[in-house]
């Protein structure tokens, strides 16, 4: 697939086009985050215990890629759809901070995996904490209450991402539907070359591709491609699950197809 086919299918940020939000901010934000080393350093890291040695699905840098742009592609949707969010606005920030939430959320969500894939998302509040009080001052537009304020922000969507801890902003709702919309066969790939046959490993190599698109009556249709019905655990059981009190259920719809052939499907269609 081109990159011009990922951007028109919603998997790719492009910062070089239009969005339907202030982006500035989110570019360079973005940039310095792609040259940090402790980040990078942090995102090779935190696979180690999921994949190594749990054989559990990726967590990795890829996933940590994957799970930013499909965010960013939602929000700009939801944006573009009219949606409202609340976060940084509630804090007094900027609305080009919305973004910035978003994607440090996204980047940061993870690193808790260094210490354990347990109650990761609680490993990764301090972690992430002491990332942020190092990289917000760098970025010339923050004065000292706004950078407390966003890294508030950022650290609720962290925590909201996959805990019982209901979001309270879009953003952090955004972050949460995002690291699930991660379900592609790729990433269950080095688990299950290992041995490893747990129900999200198998039910990964059955999702063929993720679309994001416009809808007709909703901001955005998150569109799944399945090659058996296995994939229905990650629609049903993992996306619905975090779309469910994430703040977004009525803006986002859900559609899986099965594309085997007619007589091999369990499953042809299912909608959310």
């Amino acid at each position: 697939m081109s990159d011009t086919d990922s951007v028109r299918k919603g998997r790719v940020y492009d910062p070089d086009i239009e969005h339907a939000f202030p982006d500035e901010r989110l570019n360079e934000v973005l940039e310095t985050v792609e040259n940090d080393a402790e980040i990078q350093a942090y995102l090779d890291a935190q696979n180690v215990n999921p994949v190594t040695r749990k054989r559990y699905n990726d967590h990795g840098s890829k996933h940590i890629s994957i799970v930013r742009n499909r965010a960013l592609c939602l929000y700009d949707l939801l944006k573009a759809g009219g949606v409202t969010f609340n976060g940084a606005g509630d804090q007094g920030l900027a609305e080009a901070d919305e973004s910035v939430i978003i994607a440090l959320a996204a980047t940061l969500h993870d690193i808790g995996h260094v210490v354990h894939r347990t109650d990761h998302p609680y490993y990764s509040i301090p972690l992430a904490a002491d990332v942020l009080d190092r990289l917000l001052p760098d970025f010339g537009w923050y004065d000292v209450e706004e950078r407390v304020r966003l890294k508030g922000e950022v650290l609720h969507a962290i925590l909201c991402h996959h805990t019982a801890e209901m979001p309270l902003t879009l953003e952090a709702g955004v972050v949460r539907v995002s690291d699930a919309l991660d379900m592609e066969h790729g990433r269950s790939r080095r688990p299950y070359e290992q041995g490893g046959r747990g129900i999200n490993t198998v039910s990964s190599q059955a999702i063929r591709e993720v679309t994001l698109r416009a809808g007709d009556d909703v901001p955005v249709v998150v569109e799944i491609e399945m090659t058996d019905a296995a994939g229905v655990y990650q629609v049903d059981t993992l996306l619905k699950a975090k779309l469910t009190d994430s703040g977004l259920e009525d803006d986002v719809r859900i559609v899986a197809v099965t594309t085997r052939e007619p007589d091999e499907r369990l499953v042809e269609r299912v909608e959310l």
